[in-house]
């Protein structure tokens, strides 16, 4: 059996963990073979570190895009997370067509109740778009509310809110759905990852949510670290609830690690520390069904 291969459309910031910094060590450190495809290159992530040099690589990613499609290449996923416009949503649906595999959609666009402040109701729409012809998609719940055009819920979530939700986000078209950062009634205390999953024809789908200890404080990146696991826990043969679980527990330990550290929350977590871990299969997750 040869080596998994995704074809990973991320931006690439200098300082801080997250996007492709994140992206390619997490996948590697699980026996996969990282294409990078960057979407725009920034000076540090959006989290602290005052005014940021960003540029579009627009341009760029349509030249290496053409390329790609002469090689002809074999991905096994294709894997898009931050866009800098709709136009690079248009060249990942491309990319989809191009390469037959696994579709795996972060569709970053904010966090904590708001959008990101260069992302637009078109951008949305296009992540919307992208969405729909994806085979899995996480947002967190920033996102998720976005996309689907619903104020961000003032608080925890009722389990039939939280099945609404998820049922919702599946009916824009993907497969799969996992929402991170919820949190549930009755469950104080706890972070909850909410998965959906499609049924046959006959029935609606299944939903439950992993829930772990809350940690208080806020890492950018962790978003980025959660979809990647979750993707080489998927190629390399796990059922979605269980890569569901291994990255949820993961990105817990990798937080619990760094805030004991004492690190700079804007840095993002400690992962090089971390990265033998993802040849385990991390901590369990109470899991609830909703």
């Amino acid at each position: 059996m040869g080596v998994k291969t995704v074809l990973a459309l991320h931006d690439m910031v200098s300082l801080g963990r997250c996007s492709l910094t994140v992206v390619i060590p997490a996948l590697s450190a699980m026996g996969i073979k990282v294409c990078p495809l960057p979407t725009a290159i920034l000076s540090s992530d959006t989290g602290g570190f005052g005014p940021v040099f960003a540029r579009d690589l627009s341009r760029e990613m349509e030249g290496i895009l053409q390329k790609l499609e002469e090689l002809r290449p074999s991905f096994d996923a294709v894997y898009s997370g931050y866009l800098g416009s709709p136009k690079q949503a248009a060249l990942v649906l491309r990319a989809m067509e191009s390469f037959p595999g696994l579709r795996l959609v972060d569709p970053v666009m904010g966090d904590m109740g708001a959008l990101y402040r260069n992302i637009g109701g078109e951008m949305v729409e296009a992540m919307r778009t992208l969405c729909q012809r994806a085979d899995l998609i996480t947002p967190n719940m920033t996102e998720a509310a976005f996309l689907l055009g619903r104020p961000m819920p003032k608080g925890a979530l009722s389990k039939k809110e939280a099945k609404e939700l998820l049922f919702g986000l599946l009916e824009l078209g993907a497969g799969s759905a996992v929402v991170t950062s919820a949190a549930l009634e009755g469950e104080e205390g706890q972070i909850a990852t909410l998965l959906g999953e499609k049924g046959e024809k006959s029935q609606k789908g299944s939903c439950c949510a992993l829930l772990s200890g809350r940690i208080d404080a806020h890492y950018p990146g962790t978003g980025d670290l959660f979809a990647s696991v979750l993707l080489g826990a998927l190629l390399g043969g796990g059922a979605m609830r269980q890569a569901a679980e291994r990255a949820a527990s993961f990105v817990r330990d990798a937080m619990e690690h760094t805030l004991r550290a004492g690190a700079p929350e804007r840095e993002g977590v400690l992962l090089e520390e971390r990265l033998p871990l993802l040849h385990s299969g991390g901590l369990n997750q109470r899991l609830v069904e909703l």
